[in-house]
């Protein structure tokens, strides 16, 4: 594998990092877009079943950072910690899921467990790859405590509603049935 410099690697995150809160800030993630290669695939595992990817700059921008991240807003996905392999361009940002909506004790509605998402730096301050990692047992029961405390936003609902009709849905697979493998 290639060598990558360090510094531009850095710069990558730091660049991404601002991007991030930026779209946090108006509830729209698609200008991520512009931070995947033409050719980029974005893919994670939902349980046992579903897998989702997404596969090429325009899926990504209309698909896992449009329609799948539309009804997010008031969430929040602040970066922990960032690991950096410049030998080979894999990057593991680790970040909690953090709603603005308060609990009755004051604590905000986030997911337990460890959330992060693992990149392939293609070059040019461009993701080639991004596969997401969380834990689906934590994410499942926060909704259902969002959904118990009428917690939930509007455009949440929506995105629930969506999700459980039972139509098929751009982006997701059976498990082994993506166009890319999440490995």
């Amino acid at each position: 594998m290639a060598d990558f410099d360090r510094a531009e690697l850095d710069e990558m995150v730091r660049r991404w990092l601002r991007a991030n809160q930026e779209c946090e800030a108006e509830g729209d993630w698609r200008a991520l877009a512009e931070f995947y290669t033409e050719d980029a695939t974005y893919g994670w595992n939902y349980g046992p079943k579903q897998e989702f990817m997404a596969v090429g700059r325009s899926e990504i921008r209309d698909i896992a950072v449009g329609l799948e991240m539309d009804g997010l807003d008031g969430w929040t996905y602040p970066y922990q910690d960032w690991v950096i392999d410049e030998r080979s361009g894999n990057l593991i940002g680790l970040w909690k899921q953090v709603n603005e909506n308060k609990r009755a004790d004051g604590r905000n509605y986030s997911v337990d467990g460890i959330g992060g998402s693992w990149f392939r730096y293609g070059g040019n301050f461009q993701w080639s790859w991004q596969r997401d990692f969380f834990d689906f047992g934590n994410v499942s029961a926060l909704f259902m405590q969002m959904i118990t405390n009428d917690a939930l936003s509007e455009g949440m609902k929506k995105r629930i509603e969506r999700a459980t009709s039972g139509e098929s849905l751009p982006g997701w697979y059976k498990i082994g049935e993506a166009p890319v493998s999440l490995w």
